[in-house]
């Protein structure tokens, strides 16, 4: 096991802190880190793909279990893998596609560990019909502040309060993940464009029953009636007999592209109003008003940023915010207030999706709830921008919305509860299995947690 001091940041590269990196190599050597890790705690941190603080420390140490990735056991019948906390969904689908099986959710990237995909219950574009990861979880071993390995089932309270507890109900050391089954490693999808955000939700409204996968890519520099337009891209695994008869000889080929690295110097302001305007009006025109049935690469559909390595460089040393919140059904006028709120403040973000949410999974600080869900980046050195997201939670908090924790650098302790209803038992759960806070994140601090 070895260590460093080191400063450590997340994927927005906002507020690095300095922490002990410690990076065990086995279940033994987690269990020797987390009783080392003094009076400032201890997290534990995957691939970095949180894009704010809940894998960061400050003073603390940081436990990277990214060499725990073995693949245990995998029941190719059933559809079920035992796998190390460590181990990518990336690694996953490499393993997996070839024998017919997919991983049940991915959010925007595969380079996330199965034990932050729990901790964070991630989502993706099919939460309305699959839920988040943690539904798909039967069970997970987890280390806790007094040493113990348990063994936690899906239904029970210290698996609900783990599930979306950003790694602060101890260490996820292993997990099992029921998977799902496909025939190919295409992806048949359909893409048309709505001209307004009223649009979009009556098209996703409508229709969404249809497709396994939903997402849209929005454009928030549009005002009047083009606020909001927007492309819609859903599908799902694409079967044999859709495939050209060349490509059926090796339908479960899983071979991702990648581009060249983004540099390690990119000028403050690059993705400004400007750029970000006429790459919005590029993307939006280029898109086809209606096609159907075209077959693209998992990773094409799924990941189209993976491509580029470390692509959170482009936004410069100051970095950017990736912002998220839900409204449930009903709220609709809420979500037009906020997107002409960020429209007419002519946010700079290139990277704005919207989906729907289908039921809320048992998780007490998991994130999706049945609703709308709008996702945006924006550049750190945007002036004003701390208070205007300021403004943002308190309309999203008085619509009975919540913000996304794995993705959050700055929200304020006060408006956690209103948008957490579990927020309480998740804090005496914590009290009761962890009194003297060995599981301590920069996260955990500023909310209370």
């Amino acid at each position: 096991m070895s260590a460093d001091t080191v400063s450590v940041t997340g994927w927005g590269r906002t507020a690095p802190t300095t922490a002990r990196l410690v990076r065990p190599r086995s279940y033994e050597e987690v269990a020797d880190a987390v009783r080392a890790c003094g009076a400032r705690g201890g997290i534990a941190r995957g691939l970095g793909r949180a894009y704010g603080d809940a894998a960061q420390n400050a003073g603390g140490s940081v436990l990277d279990m990214t060499s725990l990735d073995r693949i245990r056991a995998i029941d190719a019948e059933a559809g079920v893998v035992v796998c190390d906390a460590g181990v990518s969904l990336h690694r996953l689908m490499e393993v997996l596609l070839p024998l017919g099986w997919f991983v049940p959710v991915t959010p925007g990237t595969r380079y996330v560990t199965v034990g932050g995909a729990i901790g964070a219950d991630i989502h993706g574009k099919n939460h309305h019909v699959s839920g988040s990861f943690s539904r798909h979880v039967a069970a997970l071993d987890l280390l806790t502040a007094d040493g113990t390995v348990r063994t936690v089932r899906r239904g029970e309270p210290l698996f609900d309060a783990t599930a979306g507890g950003m790694g602060l109900t101890g260490v996820i050391l292993s997990a099992t993940v029921e998977l799902l089954p496909v025939q190919t490693s295409l992806m048949s999808v359909d893409t048309e464009r709505a001209t307004d955000l009223d649009d979009l939700m009556a098209r996703l409204t409508a229709t969404d029953h249809r497709y396994r996968y939903s997402v849209a890519w929005i454009d928030l520099l549009a005002r009047g009636a083009a606020m909001g337009r927007s492309v819609l891209t859903r599908g799902d695994h694409a079967p044999l007999d859709a495939l050209p008869v060349r490509a059926r000889r090796a339908p479960l080929t899983f071979r991702p592209g990648q581009l060249p690295a983004a540099p390690a110097f990119v000028p403050e302001g690059l993705l400004g109003k400007a750029t970000v305007g006429l790459f919005n009006e590029l993307w939006y025109r280029k898109a086809p008003r209606a096609r159907r049935g075209e077959l693209q690469k998992i990773s094409t559909f799924f990941h189209p940023l993976d491509g580029v390595p470390h692509w959170n460089r482009i936004y410069g040393r100051s970095g950017f915010v990736q912002y998220q919140f839900v409204l449930g059904y009903g709220k609709e006028e809420a979500l037009r207030r906020i997107v002409g709120r960020i429209s007419q403040r002519g946010c700079p973000s290139f990277l704005a999706v919207l989906k729907r949410f289908g039921d809320g999974d048992p998780g007490w600080l998991s994130f999706p709830m049945p609703g709308w869900t709008l996702a945006l980046d924006i550049p750190a050195t945007m002036p004003g921008l701390g208070s205007f997201l300021d403004e943002l939670d308190e309309e999203v908090a008085a619509a009975d919305g919540r913000i996304y924790l794995a993705k959050d650098s700055r929200l304020r302790p006060e408006l956690l509860g209103a948008m957490y209803p579990r927020l309480g038992q998740f804090r005496a759960l914590r009290e009761e299995l962890d009194p003297r806070g060995v599981f301590t994140s920069d996260l955990s601090r500023r909310l209370s947690l």
